[in-house]
């Protein structure tokens, strides 16, 4: 069996990407790879410092390791990347375009992350559908959409296995906000379990599609997983699970911690972004072609991602 190489796997998926696949391969066939060293307790398998932006280096661990399939998560994400937009441009696009040469050349399959962010207002803002008009109005939109579209090239011209999701909000307990627009609602968990009141940026009734991480890292594995036979999309599949505002996040967390306070103070920057994607999206073809069904609502991921915190309640414990 070859081994399985993820880049950005100190960031806020591959933190629980890496040790699922440790977990169902061994540790020593997962080789994490990131721009910065681990702590010494998260090294627990093989793991190289690595700029995927340089393809040479990306090459030589690929060879170094006998790489078969590549998760690519390395990337900047919506808020962060609209400080910068040209750096964003830079690291996004020629990191995939590093890892989908070298997996044209060593014929790896390939996971490339996408988003609820490579939409944008012209898309449906109820229930967008798999295929849709895709007009984002951030850099990390553009960069998830052109990804998108460079990912199905890769496919029909080179013959390469590239699959992957649009994700929606993201919410962990493993890593802290990394200045993704939907970071709010990790953030309110944390607040909450340290007893302090929350600042939200976003404004009430702002509701979007949003999961909890176990999902999204079982969903990465059974797609990377399905018989590709069968698979009429193959690339950014959209997956969701919950869809909620701000302050309905804020009601479910009041019933593990009963005085806990939220504030709104809106970000002008991120409202923006939030009020350019979809409300919600249509996750049937997700459903239908690979069988995706999340398992965290509202209610059982909040219990969960309190008691993870620390919350001996929600815990159980």
């Amino acid at each position: 069996m070859k081994t399985l190489l993820v880049s950005g796997a100190l960031g806020q998926i591959g933190s629980e990407l890496v040790p699922a696949l440790r977990a169902r391969h061994g540790a020593d066939r997962v080789v994490a790879t990131d721009i910065r060293a681990p702590a010494g307790e998260a090294r627990d398998g093989p793991f190289e410092i690595l700029d995927c932006t340089l393809p040479e280096r990306l090459d030589a661990v690929v060879r170094r390791h006998g790489v078969g399939t590549i998760f690519h998560l390395a990337a900047q994400l919506s808020a962060v990347a609209e400080k910068n937009p040209q750096e964003a441009w830079r690291l996004n696009m020629a990191s995939l375009t590093a890892v989908l040469d070298v997996a044209r050349q060593h014929r790896c399959a390939v996971f490339f992350p996408s988003s609820i962010g490579a939409f944008g207002p012209s898309t449906p803002r109820q229930h967008a559908p798999q295929d849709a008009i895709q007009r984002p109005t951030t850099i990390y939109g553009i960069t998830k959409v052109a990804g998108e579209l460079l990912c199905d090239y890769s496919v029909a011209r080179f013959g390469i296995d590239v699959r992957g999701l649009r994700l929606p909000g993201l919410i962990s307990h493993a890593t802290p906000p990394g200045g993704g627009t939907t970071d709010y609602a990790v953030d309110m968990f944390r607040h909450a379990v340290s007893d302090r009141p929350y600042v939200c940026y976003l404004e009430r009734g702002t509701s979007l599609d949003m999961m909890y991480m176990p999902d999204a890292i079982r969903g990465i594995v059974e797609l990377m997983e399905f018989d590709g036979a069968h698979l009429r999309h193959r690339n950014a599949f959209n997956v969701t699970a919950m869809n909620f505002a701000p302050e309905e996040l804020a009601t479910e967390i009041q019933k593990w911690v009963p005085g806990f306070v939220v504030h709104y103070v809106v970000d002008p920057v991120r409202q923006a972004i939030a009020e350019s994607w979809p409300r919600s999206i249509d996750d049937s073809a997700a459903r239908t072609e690979w069988g995706w069904r999340p398992a965290f609502d509202l209610a059982s991921m909040t219990r969960d991602m309190l008691g993870k915190l620390g919350l001996t309640a929600a815990s159980g414990r």
